[in-house]
């Protein structure tokens, strides 16, 4: 049930991302998408940056994932144009090491041990679907659960994870999944696509209901003749749906996608794409198709130019002009919303509430995966 909130949170809270925000502090709960499992090899450090917070990614050479933090605490240098050696990383400074947990486990140059150990920070991390996770919250990580799709681990399949930068605040782009009136409208845009021109149904307005489950939102939105949407939105940033095949005689492929800040004005769109098992020459052109990124052809994408883009780009590309173009960070006060706007209205509530309870010094609500499977169905027409 969506309740009320007390003034002392508002909308004003929802696009912040530190950790000392009400916010910051929410999004820590959960497991994060932090980088492409295929961009860490074996011995191999990056810089990242996630929720305001610098940190370095490396994989050491067991083949595991670590994330810790972005300086070495003897003299702050950049920790990940350092040396990895087994599963640990010691500064290119002065040897510093650090195990996963971000534990100082050797000082060469130093003749005597510290009283007390140190620590830069440490998080857990897991691999699923080709993404690199991280639990970013105090205390105990909660079971890796709430990012699991049924419909990524049910019989043979391909996967194709990826990940965009967009300039602008993550929460925007949240709150775009449980709009589902813009598919008559920003998905028909420039370059009508099956997905706009199939879901739509050339531009009906679906009747909308919202309802709250266990592990976030299911939005339903009907059109005539059985056109039925589902989408399996997942607290905080999540959304599960399906989208059409790399052609029109492929199957749909469940898509899910998670809008995860960089910090307030930038947020890393991390995106797997499944289908049902396909060839290599296959496989290498859904590839090819999800190369694009928006960000890189901005200019042309607000002139409406949306020419020799594939399916899955034309998705990408109206969804980033519409939510871009609220600008950075989309000033709500200046909004003018309306009945279509009920599953915005819907979203926002649940987490004021849960903002509220962090601000009370209250339990949030304990999200937990759905016992049961959902059906996401494709429209009953495809567009010719």
């Amino acid at each position: 049930m969506v309740m009320g909130h007390s003034a002392a949170v508002t909308k004003q809270h929802l696009h912040e991302t530190a950790a000392t925000t009400l916010m910051g502090r929410l999004l820590r709960k959960f497991w994060q998408p932090v980088a492409l499992a295929s961009d860490m090899a074996v011995r191999q450090a990056r810089p990242i940056r996630i929720l305001g917070e610098d940190l370095t990614l490396y994989r050491g050479e067991s083949g595991k994932p670590y994330l810790v933090g972005a300086r070495c605490a003897h003299r702050c240098t950049l920790l990940h144009t350092g040396i990895i050696r087994e599963d640990q990383i010691s500064c290119m400074y002065h040897g510093w090491r650090y195990d996963g947990s971000g534990l100082c486990t050797d000082i060469p140059a130093e003749s005597k041990p510290r009283a007390n150990p140190i620590r830069i920070a440490g998080y857990p991390v897991r691999e699923y679907a080709g993404l690199i996770f991280a639990y970013m919250g105090e205390g105990a990580a909660p079971e890796f659960d709430l990012p699991r799709k049924a419909a990524f681990e049910t019989g043979s399949r391909s996967f194709f994870p990826k990940r965009e930068f967009w300039d602008c605040n993550w929460f925007q782009q949240v709150e775009n999944s449980m709009d589902a009136v813009h598919l008559s409208f920003a998905h028909l845009w420039g370059v009508p696509g099956q997905f706009g021109a199939s879901i739509s149904a050339g531009g009906e307005i679906p009747a909308l209901e919202y309802v709250e489950t266990s592990s976030g939102i299911r939005q339903i939105a009907a059109r005539s003749n059985g056109n039925v949407r589902i989408s399996d939105w997942t607290f905080p940033n999540n959304n599960h749906i399906v989208v059409p095949g790399p052609d029109q005689k492929a199957s749909w492929g469940h898509v899910s996608v998670w809008a995860v800040p960089v910090d307030d004005r930038r947020t890393m769109r991390f995106r797997i794409y499944s289908t049902d098992k396909v060839d290599e020459e296959t496989a290498a052109r859904i590839r090819a198709d999800l190369a694009f990124e928006p960000t890189f052809c901005a200019d042309a994408l607000f002139n409406g130019d949306l020419s020799g883009l594939s399916e899955q780009s034309i998705i990408s590309a109206q969804d980033y002009v519409a939510v871009r173009g609220q600008g950075e960070i989309c000033d709500r006060e200046e909004e003018n919303l309306s009945s279509s706007d009920a599953g915005v209205i819907f979203l926002r509530r649940v987490f004021l509430r849960e903002l509220e309870a962090i601000a009370t010094g209250a339990e949030p609500k304990m999200w937990a995966s759905l016992k049961e499977n959902i059906d996401l169905p494709p429209p009953p027409t495809r567009a010719a």
